[in-house]
């Protein structure tokens, strides 16, 4: 993807080898663009970044979800 590309090598020289460093620059990025912005570099991905991202999206968000309800694997939701 070229915009992961292009922002890899603008921070480049600033990460640390943390998977911290990953998380700040991503949150960075999100605080500066606003949802035309978005949609515009999601139009540019190809299809299988863009169902990977879509997966990624999928999977994390039922995983949350779960946890919320406290459904985990063998346990029954819990009846209130």
């Amino acid at each position: 993807m070229r915009f992961i590309d292009e922002l890899y090598e603008f921070y480049r020289s600033q990460f640390s080898g943390e998977e911290l460093d990953a998380e700040i620059v991503a949150a960075s990025v999100l605080e500066e663009l606003d949802r035309k912005e978005v949609i515009k570099v999601l139009g540019e991905l190809d299809d299988e970044e863009l169902y990977g991202l879509l997966g990624f999206y999928l999977v994390e968000s039922l995983k949350a979800r779960m946890a919320r309800d406290g459904v985990f694997e063998g346990e029954k939701p819990k009846l209130h």
